[in-house]
């Protein structure tokens, strides 16, 4: 198995396809998790999902499929326990004889391969797509609905209670164990599950007078999915708090917890946040994916000049780089993007964070916590004492943290940090408003970031059309010329199971990014407004957010009910 990921490994360098620095990165992060090779790839994203699954088709003589143009009779289906097809994300496609033909992301998984001649009696011919193709085409086959309603209805049939005070341990072992049957586990690991597969970032489980919402929040927007009967909710409450070490015996109170689960052959941290209502106790889930979290610098969409600046500053040796956007707008991917770009063991890297939402190798991480006085201002201080290269602030909402990380810029440091603005202009501005000198702006601050994130149209049901000028005169402060003489061929989705009929799946980012130069360096010096510092930005090449947005309309990447919800109170 070892050779057989060396092989892929050195393939991709030969192939251009992965650089000999990268294949470092994954074969030593495969060897500390002993991980197979390709799972790490994938998980470090340095290589496009589909252009992987392209290139092991072509170099090993694998056949790749497409799913969404493959009808699979129901007896095939059959041939697999549907356990082993969710878990492992796989699907049989055909049958020939002893031979069954399964599509698998992993082809080079023996253990999987052994299991599944095992499972079936028959030889296992791998075809190849993506997981993500995989796992759509699954819930198209298997769905999700009737396995919840099954379990809602095992759990009106027997005792909550017990299963909910169920040790953790107890309720963490493998499936062949009783307690893993048990309704309430069941229906908690299949609510996180199914929103692991969809792309979820937090999970709303809401009670109502007579019932239980239970919603996904999927590229920014909440969508409901399921509901359940009111007297189930203290046994799914009960089983949260468990599962992170809350007292199941508080209902009046607020209560916060932590708790990292395996699921999808993905380790997941998840926050946990309860909140009692008059209709019971609401819980939301925030689901922290490593995967998701550790993106390339050309992942975030950044233009090529945006990108080029950015990557200049993070490499500079002193001075503060600051993102600004509203909450849920990516800053701390964007962060993490950068911080994972320039890491090394010849650089020391400090962050503190409130909280910390992903862990990071080789990166001191601290947690804010204001009971024992570790704030923002008073961490940076010891930090500094540490002998750091990086900082990176998770905030700065104060002048006191503002004044702390400005000196460790003055003082050698590049540091990293967040502010609340709608532009970044703002920032500039916000600085001088905290009581920072002017002086100590100008000559520390190596740029500003602003950023959105929009939805990306489906690439499945992508579709052009051609705009009306009411389309184009919302836009028209950023198009040059007349709308009618833009001539513009635009894109939207239809709508589709691999979308779930929105039109969209995923989401990425529209940036402005601010690059101080002596002009700019002047204004700030002279307290000029950010109305001032925008414009003459704006002068020197800046692309506000309205106008990186259009680009990716125009690209086919996103549309302009999106970028226009996006940008509107950075108007």
């Amino acid at each position: 198995m070892q050779k057989t990921a060396m092989s892929l490994g050195e393939s991709l360098v030969a192939e251009g396809l992965l650089q000999p620095d990268q294949f470092k990165q994954v074969e030593t992060e495969a060897k500390r998790l002993q991980e197979p090779f390709q799972k790490v790839l994938k998980q470090l994203r340095l290589i496009d999902e589909k252009r992987l699954i392209s290139f092991l088709s072509a170099k090993f003589n694998i056949s790749a499929v497409e799913l969404t143009h493959q009808a699979i009779r129901p007896e095939i289906l059959k041939s697999i326990p549907e356990n082993l097809i969710r878990k492992f994300a796989v699907l049989p496609l055909h049958k020939v004889g002893k031979r069954l033909t399964v599509v698998m992301s992993d082809p080079f998984n023996l253990n999987l391969l052994d299991q599944l001649r095992l499972k079936t009696g028959l030889d296992i011919q791998p075809a190849l797509a993506t997981e993500s193709e995989i796992r759509n085409a699954i819930e198209q086959y298997y769905g999700l609905k009737s396995d919840i309603s099954d379990m809602v209805q095992s759990m009106k049939e027997e005792s909550v209670a017990s299963v909910a005070a169920m040790p953790v341990k107890q309720a963490s072992q493998s499936r062949e164990t009783r307690s893993e049957e048990a309704p309430t586990i069941k229906l908690v690991n299949t609510m996180i599950a199914q929103a692991v597969r969809d792309g979820a970032s937090d999970i709303h489980i809401a009670p109502e007078k007579d019932h239980v919402v239970v919603r996904y929040r999927i590229d920014g927007l909440l969508h409901e999915v399921d509901r359940y009967p009111k007297e189930l909710h203290s046994g799914v409450v009960s089983r949260i708090k468990v599962t992170a070490n809350l007292d199941i015996s508080e209902t009046r109170t607020p209560q916060d917890g932590r708790v990292r689960m395996e699921l999808e052959n993905q380790t997941v941290d998840i926050r946990i946040s309860i909140m009692p209502t008059i209709h019971g106790e609401n819980i939301v889930l925030r689901l922290l994916n490593l995967k998701s979290a550790l993106m390339s610098l050309e992942q975030l969409g950044m233009s090529k000049e945006c990108l080029g600046h950015f990557r200049g500053i993070i490499q500079k040796p002193h001075g503060i780089l600051l993102i600004t956007g509203p909450t849920g707008s990516g800053k701390t991917t964007t962060l993490y993007a950068a911080l994972n770009q320039i890491n090394s063991p010849e650089k020391h890297i400090v962050t503190i964070e409130d909280p910390v939402e992903y862990q990071l190798p080789m990166i001191r991480q601290i947690q804010v916590n204001p009971a024992v006085h570790l704030t923002f201002a008073n961490g940076l201080r010891s930090i500094l004492r540490q002998d750091p290269d990086i900082i990176m602030v998770g905030e700065i909402r104060d002048k006191e943290t503002a004044e702390i990380a400005i000196q460790a810029a003055l003082t050698g440091h590049l540091v990293f940090s967040t502010l609340h603005t709608n532009n970044a202009a703002s920032a500039v501005t916000r600085l001088l408003e905290m009581g920072i000198q002017p002086f100590l702006v100008a000559s520390t601050l190596m740029g500003v970031i602003a950023q959105r994130l929009v939805r990306s149209i489906c690439k499945e049901c992508r579709t052009s059309y051609q705009p009306s000028e009411a389309d184009l005169g919302s836009l028209k402060s950023v198009i040059s010329g007349s709308p009618k003489e833009a001539g513009l061929q635009l894109y939207r989705g239809k709508g589709c199971l691999n979308c779930k009929k929105t039109g969209y799946r995923g989401r990425s980012g529209i940036f402005e990014m601010l690059v101080p130069n002596h002009e700019i360096r002047k204004l700030v010096l002279a307290k000029a407004s950010s109305e001032e510092i925008e414009l003459q930005a704006v002068k020197s090449g800046m692309s506000i957010l309205r106008q990186d947005g259009f680009e990716k309309i125009k690209s086919g990447a996103t549309t302009i009910e999106e970028v226009l919800r996006a940008t509107q109170e950075a108007d």
